[in-house]
C-alpha cells in the first residue's frame, strides 16, 4: 500500500518491519544513579522474578472468544501472601508515595502474564474491597531503552509518567484509553467521532514519536483517550510501549504514519486535511516539545549524556540511522554521531533548530543551555 508522505511530498513506500525480538539491555550505573536522583528507583517488596514463581496459568480471551496474549497466573499458597501483600504495597508506591494507611481494604484480583513482545510483562488488578472498583499497573523486566522511552515521553509529551524501578524490575503506572486497534475497529467510523480532530492528534503524535525518535507505534502500541469538550469531543494518542526508543536504523519506523495497522489513521488526515493544516499542526507540537524541552533543559541534558554513552542499539543500526536522517532533513549533522543517545540530541537539535533560536534567546544570559 503507498500513501503521501506529508513531510516532504513525495509518495513512499512502507519501510522494513522492526525487528522481532530486541535485546534487553542493562540499567548502567549512572542511570541508575539518575534514577534516583530523579526519585524512580525504590525500594520495591516483590519483584519481577518473585512473579516468575506461578505455578500454572489459564488463557485468557476477549468476549468473542479470541487470545488476547495475556495468561491469568496461579501461585502455590506458600508464596501468595507475601506477593499479594508486596503487591499492595507497590500499588500504594504508586498512588501515594507509600502511604500504606488506605492498603486494608485494597486486594489482588488477578495477576496476569504476556508472552507476547519483548518486555514479558505481568499485569496486576488491584480492587477496591468496598466498592469492587479496580485498576491496574505493570511489572517488567528493566530495560534501559525502555526507562529512556519513558523519561523522554515523561520530559517531552504532554503526558506525565509515573514508573518506578528497583534492580531488574519496572513498575509502570497504566495509561488508560481505548487501544489503537479496537478504536480503528470499533468507533473510527462512529457517528459521534470527529474525524477532523482526531486526524489533528493523530498528525501530531506522528511528529512527537519522530521528534524524540520513538519506533514501532503501531495501531496496537497505542490508546486514544477521549474527552468531552465543548459541544464535541477532543483526542488524545498515548504511547503505551516503550521498547522501541532509538533502536532501529530505519527512519520510517520511528513514523507512525508508515505502519500498515495505521493506514486507518493516515487515510482519514488525507481525507479531512489538507497540506496546510497538517503543516500548521506539526508546527504547533514542535513548539509545544521546545517549551517542555526549555523547563526542563537540565534533567534532558543530564538523560541525554548518559543515553549518550550508553550502547542501547547495535552499531549497524546507528550507522543506517544517522544515514538515513542525514539524507532525510538534508544535513552532514549526523555523521559525527556514534550512538543513538548522539542521534536523539542531534535530531532534537535539528527538527527543533527554529523553535530552539528563539528559546536560546530568550533564556538570555542562562549558563547552561536547552541542549
Amino acid at each position: 500500500m503507498r500513501f503521501i508522505d506529508n513531510q516532504n511530498g513525495r509518495e513512499t513506500k512502507e519501510g522494513d518491519k522492526p525487528s522481532r525480538k530486541k535485546p534487553m539491555y542493562p540499567v548502567n550505573n549512572r542511570l541508575r544513579n539518575y534514577l534516583k536522583l530523579r526519585g524512580r528507583e525504590v525500594k520495591l517488596p516483590v519483584t519481577y522474578n518473585n512473579l516468575l514463581n506461578f505455578t500454572w496459568s489459564t488463557p485468557i480471551r476477549d468476549k468473542n472468544g479470541n487470545d488476547t496474549y495475556w495468561e491469568k497466573t496461579s501461585y502455590d499458597s506458600r508464596d501468595w501472601d507475601y506477593i499479594r501483600d508486596g503487591l499492595v504495597k507497590i500499588y500504594a508506591i504508586l498512588k501515594t508515595e507509600g502511604d500504606f494507611s488506605f492498603i486494608s481494604h485494597l486486594d489482588v484480583a488477578r495477576i496476569d502474564y504476556c508472552a507476547f513482545g519483548n518486555s514479558n510483562p505481568f499485569r496486576i488488578r488491584i480492587v477496591n474491597k468496598f466498592n469492587d472498583n479496580y485498576d491496574h499497573y505493570y511489572i517488567k523486566i528493566a530495560d534501559a531503552s525502555r526507562i529512556y522511552g519513558l523519561e523522554l515521553e515523561h520530559i517531552l509529551s504532554p503526558n506525565r509518567i509515573t514508573f518506578f524501578t528497583c534492580d531488574n524490575t519496572l513498575v509502570e503506572e497504566h495509561i488508560p484509553g481505548i487501544p489503537g486497534d479496537v478504536f480503528i475497529k470499533q468507533m473510527m467510523d462512529a457517528p459521534e467521532t470527529n474525524k477532523i480532530r482526531l486526524a489533528k492528534e493523530f498528525v501530531k503524535f506522528n511528529e512527537r514519536c519522530f521528534v524524540r525518535l520513538l519506533g514501532d507505534m503501531r495501531s496496537y502500541n497505542f490508546v486514544v483517550g477521549i474527552t468531552p469538550d465543548i459541544e464535541d469531543y477532543q483526542y488524545r494518542i498515548r504511547c503505551i510501549d516503550f521498547d522501541q526508543q532509538s533502536y532501529e536504523g530505519r527512519k520510517n519506523l520511528y513514523l507512525p504514519q508508515f505502519f500498515k495497522e495505521n493506514y486507518p489513521f493516515v487515510e482519514m488526515a488525507l481525507a479531512v486535511l489538507n497540506k496546510e493544516s497538517i503543516e500548521q499542526y506539526q508546527a504547533e507540537e514542535r513548539t509545544m516539545i521546545t517549551f517542555r524541552l526549555a523547563t526542563s533543559r537540565y534533567r534532558i541534558k543530564d538523560l541525554l549524556d548518559i543515553m549518550i554513552a550508553d550502547k542501547i542499539s547495535p552499531p549497524e543500526k546507528v550507522n543506517q540511522l544517522k544515514k538515513e536522517l542525514g539524507e532525510y532533513l538534508h544535513t552532514n549533522a549526523y555523521e559525527k554521531c556514534h550512538s543513538m543517545g548522539q542521534i536523539v540530541k542531534t535530531h532534537l537539535k535539528e527538527t527543533l533548530r527554529k523553535n530552539l533560536k528563539l528559546v536560546q534567546k530568550n533564556l538570555g544570559k542562562t549558563k547552561r543551555k536547552p541542549l
